[in-house]
């Protein structure tokens, strides 16, 4: 066995390994996040709506189901029952009546801002025994993780 071989076979234990810890943890923060919404009247996908609404201001039902690969109608259900609990608001265009956008209302805005509190103080305790060090390196790492992914 050459050392080419024995360095790719290396690289490739570590690629495996790092997408194994990569999906427990995207699983371990899905399921903290779904404990942490059962104390609201709000389904995930529900939630999802509201974060890409929070961040990205008012959208139409078709610019929200391309952003959440969903059809247009499940979609259009998760807006009528946001609508239905005051979170959101169906908003017609002045310059064209056709245009319908989506708004986040106060009631969307505040469960999202204690949603995301919560996780972060979830986070701020996973990440306790991290250094200071540590925590800023994995905070850039993470970073440029992002960064190339996009």
């Amino acid at each position: 066995m050459n050392e080419d071989y024995k360095e790719t076979a290396h690289d490739l234990e570590r690629i495996a390994f790092m997408e194994k810890e990569l999906r427990y943890i995207s699983g371990i923060i899905k399921q903290k996040g779904r404990e942490i919404l059962n104390s609201y009247t709000i389904t995930p996908p529900q939630f999802v709506a509201l974060q890409w609404l929070f961040e990205h201001g008012d959208m139409t039902i078709g610019d929200l189901s391309n952003k959440m690969y969903l059809a247009f109608s499940t979609t259009t259900d998760l807006v009528d029952r946001m609508e239905k609990n005051e979170m959101v608001v169906r908003i017609r265009e002045e310059q064209d009546r056709r245009v319908v956008r989506i708004k986040l209302l106060k009631e969307g805005e505040r469960v999202i801002e204690e949603v995301i509190q919560k996780r972060r103080e979830y986070l701020n305790t996973v990440l306790e025994d991290f250094t200071e060090a540590e925590a800023e390196q994995f905070a850039t790492l993470l970073e440029k993780l992002h960064t190339n992914m996009k």
